[in-house]
């Protein structure tokens, strides 16, 4: 693999919380990667809420083909910028682990659940689920990622809490940045989400052709597929624009960080986490991709059929969370050993690694006592 000086380098990575032999024919990042995949909180994402919950239908997005989506914007931007493409891979499918079931409702109830007691934060808990949750292996607990791919995983994390995570914390202290595979990742995280919602809106029918003509980049992109093409249906059409569209942004993310690269000229990984963020769009695909946000916002995150799952997922998570406050023996003894000082981070623990089905089974089970 032909690496440019500033990407991260397998063998020099800054290595694992349990110091452990190398891989005779498998690269460090390689190794994450193959870990998360065959990890049992990768195989829960199936069933975990992108935007509509999975009895809406199949062929809406779950967070497992998010994750997948990501992972491979992330090591096509990569290959071009000659970064690690298997690190990208492994941070990409592993971060979103800490997800709640029903999407960022979900998030959002148990966040506020545990507000007196440290609250809740997907990111936090990503790392929680590899460091300390997988029970894979009989040597350590966790999954004992290197520091390369935990570093790209925790996108955000408040002062308080980086304070309590040790090296993995100190970027967040220092105002530093992650490796460039991890900038990477943050923004195909982005620009995978922002396509993909479109794409499941219009496939609901809450979006249509009208309303997506609202985004300048939408509206100039039909008119050049409609200029080529005459006779297409309206999927075709939403798949043509939608592929067209992630190409001109993905291209530009790499044509801008390359300039970005030239400019700052970093030598070594630690130049990198020393600069402002490089990787990024050129402002007037900014400008697109803000765009894009807002009117996701306003026309399908609140969208009354979506409102109303999301209010049922918040009223579901709490239902759970008062449950096992009082019910605290109902959940398995495994999560109960990770946790020394607070109980309720064992029911956020136990809630958040709940798919979608199983909550909502659980939920009927509670309710069937009363």
């Amino acid at each position: 693999m032909n690496l440019a000086p500033y990407a991260c380098h397998p063998a020099k990575s800054k290595g694992r919380i349990y110091k452990e032999s190398e891989s005779l024919s498998r690269n460090n990042y390689q190794r994450d990667r193959d870990r998360i995949i065959h990890s049992a909180s990768f195989r829960r994402l199936q069933y975990k809420t992108q935007v509509f919950v999975n009895h809406e239908g199949d062929m809406f997005r779950s967070r497992l083909t998010h994750s997948l989506e990501v992972a491979q914007i992330a090591r096509a931007v990569a290959r071009t910028l000659y970064c690690h493409e298997d690190l990208c891979e492994a941070i990409a499918l592993a971060h979103d682990l800490g997800h709640t079931p029903f999407g960022h409702a979900g998030q959002d109830a148990l966040n506020k659940c545990m507000r007196p007691y440290g609250g809740f934060e997907h990111n936090i808990q990503s790392l929680r689920v590899i460091d300390k949750l997988e029970k894979k292996y009989a040597s350590f607990e966790g999954l004992n990622l290197t520091f390369e791919v935990r570093e790209g995983i925790l996108k955000h994390c408040s002062l308080k809490n980086a304070k309590n995570l040790g090296e993995i914390g100190q970027r967040f202290i220092k105002k530093n940045q992650p490796s460039l595979e991890a900038q990477i990742v943050n923004i195909a995280d982005e620009i995978a989400y922002l396509h993909h919602d479109l794409d499941d809106g219009f496939r609901s029918g809450i979006l249509n052709f009208e309303l997506l003509e609202e985004l300048d980049l939408f509206r100039n992109t039909y008119i050049e597929v409609r200029d080529f093409y005459n006779q297409l249906s309206n999927e075709q059409y939403m798949n043509e624009i939608l592929r067209r569209m992630m190409f001109l942004i993905i291209s530009d993310l790499s044509n801008e960080t390359q300039r970005m690269i030239k400019k700052f000229n970093p030598q070594a990984v630690d130049d990198v986490r020393e600069l402002p963020s490089l990787v990024k769009n050129s402002q007037i695909i900014a400008n697109h991709l803000r765009q894009i946000r807002l009117f996701s916002k306003k026309y399908l995150y609140e969208h009354p059929r979506i409102k109303k799952m999301s209010d049922q997922a918040e009223k579901t998570i709490q239902i759970l969370f008062e449950y096992f406050m009082t019910n605290l023996d109902s959940i398995p003894e495994s999560f109960k050993k990770d946790v020394e000082h607070c109980e309720k981070r064992v029911i956020a623990d136990y809630i958040a690694g709940m798919t979608d089905r199983f909550a909502n089974d659980f939920l009927i089970r509670i309710e069937s006592y009363s």
